[in-house]
C-alpha cells in the first residue's frame, strides 16, 4: 500500500532526484536527451527543491511506497497564472496550478497516481482553490487520459520550452464543486 505526505526541507536531494528521473517520462517522443537533461539542470537542482520547498506560495507532496521510499511527487503553486494563454481560459479564482505530478514509470499503470492525486487535490481545497489547471503535453496520451480521469477538461494550449524545444501543451482545469 502506497500513502503521500507533505514533504519537508529534509526532501530536497530526494525530490531533486525524483525530478530528473521521471521529467523525461512525460516529453513526447523526439524530445531530444540533450533538451531534457537542460531543461533539468535548470529547473531541478537540488538548489531549486530548497527554494521549493521554503516557498510559501508552493506544496510539494511525496508519493511513498511501502517501504517508506519515494516514488513520486506533486507540486502546487498557488497563485495567479502569468502566462498569457493560461490567463486567458482558467477563469475560476482562487486558481491553483498542479505544476509536477511525476510517478517512476514502475508505478505506471498501477493506480499509485490516483492516491497522489487525491491527496494532492485535498491540499488544493484546503488552500481554498475553487479551481486546479494544469499543463500537459498534447502527445501525452496516458497523462491525459489520467487527468480526465481526475475530473479534468482541456480548456485551452499553450506553450511549453524544454530546453531549446518548444512543444505544445493542453491546458487542463478542475473546478471545485
Amino acid at each position: 500500500m502506497v500513502s503521500t505526505r507533505p514533504a519537508t526541507a529534509d526532501d530536497a536531494a530526494t525530490l531533486s532526484t525524483l525530478a530528473a528521473a521521471t521529467f523525461g517520462l512525460a516529453c513526447p517522443p523526439g524530445t531530444t536527451p540533450a533538451d531534457i537533461d537542460a531543461f533539468i539542470a535548470q529547473h531541478f537542482t537540488l538548489e531549486h527543491f530548497e527554494e521549493y520547498l521554503g516557498s510559501t506560495n508552493r506544496a510539494v507532496r511525496l508519493l511513498l511506497a511501502e517501504d517508506g521510499t519515494a516514488i513520486g511527487y506533486t507540486m502546487l503553486v498557488f497563485g495567479e497564472p502569468t502566462d498569457p494563454d493560461v490567463l486567458a481560459v482558467v477563469t475560476p479564482r482562487p486558481t491553483v496550478e498542479l505544476s509536477k505530478l511525476y510517478v517512476l514509470a514502475d508505478g505506471h499503470g498501477g493506480g499509485v497516481a490516483r492516491v497522489l492525486m487525491e491527496a494532492t487535490l485535498d491540499d488544493a481545497l484546503e488552500h481554498g482553490a475553487s479551481s486546479v489547471w494544469l499543463g500537459v503535453n498534447q502527445q501525452n496520451a496516458r497523462a491525459i487520459r489520467f487527468y480526465e480521469k481526475s475530473g479534468f477538461v482541456v480548456v485551452g494550449r499553450k506553450t511549453f520550452l524544454v530546453g531549446s524545444e518548444r512543444h505544445d501543451d493542453f491546458v487542463m482545469e478542475r473546478v471545485s464543486g
